[in-house]
């Protein structure tokens, strides 16, 4: 018996429900234990997630240490994955690291390091977080490895996530000029300073 015309959208709305449940449970499985709370979110962050009309393409999460910039930035990634799936009906990869695990796998000793560095520039989204934490900058060889992920991300308009203890301009010493330039043009408008005392000493962060 075929759909009436009434049923139909339902039918897509019950298939998109599923699949943005099915994305955000196997992301959850993907998140550590103490960033799968929910919380609320910094208006800006929250309109990057929901892919606003007026909201950059990429979010760089910047502040003093221990203002939730993490905590954050699981968040919207959670919301921006659920957004996606409900705009495409497709299930976008998301690609998460922390720098100093990045920094160690693209090395010139890692044999992967090539194929890793081709699935971070297809990623639907890429999401670094604590990109200056590094007290060592990775070597040339590295910082080439990072400026063909961020330069294929930027001319193909593929957005990233980036926490950090600086701004975007403070850190050419770590991942080369190259990328920070590019850093810098595809996160325009999308820098948000997240201010507050630091949550693990008890504080309340903005």
């Amino acid at each position: 018996m075929p759909f009436s015309s009434d049923e139909i959208p339902n039918q897509r709305q019950s298939v998109l429900r599923e699949r943005r449940e099915d994305a955000i449970n196997r992301y959850l499985e993907r998140t550590p234990v103490i960033y799968r709370g929910a919380i609320r979110i910094h208006p800006a962050a929250d309109d990057w997630a929901r892919h606003r009309d007026d909201a950059p393409p990429s979010l760089f999460l910047t502040g003093p240490i221990g203002v939730g910039k993490t905590h954050t930035a699981w968040q919207a990634s959670r919301q921006w994955l659920a957004t996606t799936v409900d705009h495409t009906g497709l299930m976008p990869s998301i690609e998460t690291w922390r720098s100093t695990a990045l920094f160690d796998a693209l090395r010139p000793d890692n044999r992967d390091a090539k194929t890793l560095t081709g699935v971070l520039q297809r990623a639907d989204l890429l999401y670094v977080d604590d990109l200056a934490a590094a007290r060592v900058s990775p070597t040339g060889w590295t910082q080439e490895r990072l400026y063909e992920i961020f330069d294929e991300r930027y001319i193909n308009r593929r957005p990233v996530l980036i926490t950090c203890d600086v701004l975007p301009g403070q850190i050419s010493h770590i991942v080369g000029d190259r990328v920070a330039s590019r850093l810098g043009e595809m996160c325009r408008g999308g820098v948000l300073l997240l201010e507050g005392d630091d949550r693990r000493k008890g504080g309340v962060a903005a």
